[in-house]
């Protein structure tokens, strides 16, 4: 079958769809029906409006997120509607499960106003430990996802933000390694200024950049200082003094391209016009700005990633988002903070340096893998994800005081390791 016959298919058969509830506390005799419902359910009821912290004792909420969304920029298909979107909001739900064991609800809301989504979200709030907001159009996730943090008492995480930069960065922290490239003498360039470019220009210079080292280019053009087309206000710290005006010209001299625009904008003539050692990580759906093996066959040594899994250096989400989660829950996190997501680039980066256990090998039809030029970052299925990224964020939770739940780090890492 064709890819499309295939997922029609597995979307459909034997079932429709790809998540179901399942019941954690047995319900078989009546003797157990009296405890799941009425009248025994009363009790943890009374319990909680005693006080609110005991629905983390009683209820699933302290281990379920909400993937929700408005459908107004579903993966490269743009503005497709909210039950259009639902296949994706499940499939997130899906691998929030089978990553990180974190049960998860997809929220589908047939509404792109965003104040009066955010009171949508802010008024079915109470059912989760967790949100992460999914597909929503720029500049509206920016005043959603705000608004959204403001207002509620657990993590808010727009994952087309913040889980691209998290992965992204942590594949420059390793590719500035192996090319030895000095981090303050770097010129980076990011093609597009959407949700995900704006996210990661911000965490870079989290990790240590300055705004002057990072150059953004967008469907209209170089954003330099004196631009007409500002965008929003949410993209001014984006705009640079520079007589560049192309791609071709912010190309010259660089040392790193991160795209998150669209497919085939870069040439290998812009590629030859990089610094010794570059770095590209072309990241447009389902076709990058350029191909690994276009880049490749100008600069042999440049260190290449994608978002496809076919080729090396896969810069994929599920390697950010289930850990992050997984660690801010499990401490009861307030929000997600910039140090939390710049713990988890690091331990993320960590992680592609450690020795590659045989399982992983197996499961990707390797004889050998390690820390290289085609492997900056890790793989979706390495356990060790989960289980440092995790722990690093909630350490760094409990350190920036959002965390309120204590937890016995001296064991968490052998939990993590049992959850998948």
């Amino acid at each position: 079958m064709s890819l499309t016959e295939n997922s029609l298919f597995y979307h459909k058969n034997p079932n429709p769809g790809k998540i179901a509830i399942l019941p954690t506390k047995p319900c078989s005799t009546q003797e157990e029906l009296s405890l799941a419902y009425t009248p025994g359910v009363a009790q943890p009821c009374l319990e909680i409006e005693k006080d609110k912290n005991k629905v983390f004792d009683y209820t699933s909420k302290g281990n379920l997120v909400g993937v929700i969304t408005d459908g107004s920029a579903v993966l490269g298909l743009g503005n497709i509607g909210a039950l259009a979107s639902k296949p994706v909001m499940e499939g997130k739900s899906v691998l929030f499960k089978k990553f990180s064991g974190i049960d998860a609800f997809d929220i589908e809301i047939n509404e792109q106003n965003p104040d009066k989504f955010v009171e949508i979200v802010k008024s079915i709030s109470p059912t989760f430990g967790g949100i992460n907001l999914e597909d929503i159009s720029s500049p509206r996730c920016f005043i959603i996802e705000e608004k959204l943090k403001n207002a509620l008492d657990i993590p808010v995480f727009h994952d087309d933000q913040h889980g691209t930069a998290v992965i992204a960065g942590a594949a420059v922290l390793n590719a500035i390694e192996l090319t030895n490239k000095k981090k303050e003498n770097m010129k980076i360039v990011i093609s597009g200024a959407g949700a995900a470019g704006r996210a990661i220009f911000l965490h870079l210079i989290n990790l240590g950049f300055s705004q002057e080292q990072i150059f953004v280019y967008d469907k209209f053009g170089v954003l330099f200082k004196g631009r007409k087309e500002i965008i929003s206000d949410w993209h001014k710290m984006l705009f640079r003094e520079t007589s560049s005006r192309t791609l071709s010209d912010l190309m010259k001299g660089a040392d790193v391209f991160i795209g998150v625009s669209v497919g085939g904008i870069v040439s290998k003539e812009m590629i030859d016009l990089m610094n010794e050692n570059p770095v590209i990580f072309a990241m447009a759906n389902p076709v990058p700005e350029i191909s690994y093996e276009d880049v490749k066959s100008i600069n042999p040594n440049a260190i290449v990633g994608t978002g496809r899994s076919d080729f090396p250096n896969q810069v994929n989400n599920v390697l950010g988002f289930p850990a992050i989660f997984r660690g801010a829950l499990d401490v009861r996190a307030k929000s997600i903070t910039e140090n939390m997501k710049k713990a988890a680039s690091i331990a993320l980066a960590n992680v592609a340096k450690m020795k590659v256990p045989k399982d992983i090998l197996k499961a990707y039809n390797l004889q050998h893998l390690e820390f290289s030029n085609d492997y900056v970052i890790p793989k979706p299925f390495d356990k060790r994800v989960l289980i440092e990224v995790a722990y690093a964020v909630a350490k760094s939770a409990v350190k920036d005081n959002v965390a309120k739940k204590e937890i016995n780090f001296d064991i968490y890492k052998d939990t993590l390791g049992e959850i998948i």
